[in-house]
């Protein structure tokens, strides 16, 4: 008699101080963008969550907010976002860089975090080709005397190592389940989110270190028509919102250099990833002190 195939699901989430590298690692599990990556801390903001269907599994990944030292409101959100959600998930990955010699401070919060919720935890050591291998020897000796990882994985999404290794980890460590979403989805995040969240990558990447943590994109309109030989293309309006005046002032660029930039770049991004023509209209808008106001920062909790 044929042993039935048993079909496993659950929720995965990653755990990681800010540019370790989390959103890279999941975009390239996904096989699509679903998380902004530019080499600025804070990049993600919110909860995204991911999914991969394989042919014996769903596995739904939830990338955090890097874990940081809260400097406003905005950061304390985030970091508590991330605390919360991994209270509720199957399996916790926490993402160290190759290239630390001992357990920092943040990554020392995050193993205290995880003993706590005493979930089955895989330590994903990433950037290993920027290291020698007795130095990731060396960091696996470290971190194994801390915690009874379910497994520890050195990775590099930039050499595609392990990355099929992660999957097969987790997939070990799911129970039977269901597949929560459509087989086809690869994200829960809305059109909406994703032209949000392209923009401000692309204008993370292209500013200067002082603005990037204070902007936030808007969508004002997303309409879809169709051209007079019937094409069918979005016309979005979206709003990047700074914290002073003089930000907006270099958002825009001269002559609207910088801005007319962004806006070319994400509409590359987004035709690609929505497979369809759009004409992107940029504004920038100053909204002082956004990052510590309660009400505007109500979207980025996550529900009670």
């Amino acid at each position: 008699m044929e042993e039935k195939t048993i079909f496993k699901s659950g929720f995965v989430s990653i755990l990681g101080r800010t540019n370790v590298g989390k959103s890279s690692i999941i975009n390239c599990l996904v096989g699509e963008k679903v998380a902004a990556i530019a080499n600025k801390p804070q990049t993600t903001r919110t909860v995204i969550r991911a999914i991969v269907n394989r042919p014996n599994s769903q596995i739904i990944f939830i990338d955090t907010p890097g874990i940081h030292k809260p400097k406003s409101k905005l950061g304390d959100v985030m970091v508590e976002n991330a605390f919360e959600v991994s209270k509720d998930v199957d399996v916790v990955l926490f993402v160290i860089e190759a290239t630390s010699h001992e357990i920092g401070r943040g990554d020392k919060l995050i193993l205290e975090k995880i003993k706590e919720a005493k979930k089955k935890t895989i330590l994903i050591i990433n950037k290993v080709d920027l290291v020698e291998k007795a130095k990731v020897a060396e960091l696996i000796a470290i971190y194994q005397a801390e915690y009874d990882f379910a497994s520890i994985i050195p990775v590099s999404t930039v050499k595609n190592i392990n990355l099929d290794t992660i999957l097969d980890e987790i997939e070990k460590n799911l129970k039977e389940g269901p597949a929560y979403y459509d087989r086809e989805e690869y994200t829960d995040q809305t059109t909406r989110q994703l032209v949000e969240e392209t923009i401000r990558e692309k204008a993370l990447k292209l500013l200067n270190d002082e603005v990037p943590h204070g902007i936030f994109v808007e969508v004002e309109k997303m309409k879809k028509r169709k051209t007079m030989e019937n094409e069918p293309f979005y016309n979005i309006d979206a709003t990047i919102y700074c914290l002073r005046e003089s930000h907006k002032g270099i958002i825009i660029g001269k002559n609207g250099a910088m801005l007319k930039k962004i806006g070319i770049y994400a509409r590359e991004d987004l035709e690609k990833m929505l497979g369809i023509k759009i004409n992107l209209k940029l504004w920038v808008k100053v909204r002082e002190d956004w990052i510590n106001d309660s009400q505007f920062l109500k979207p980025f909790k996550l529900p009670k």
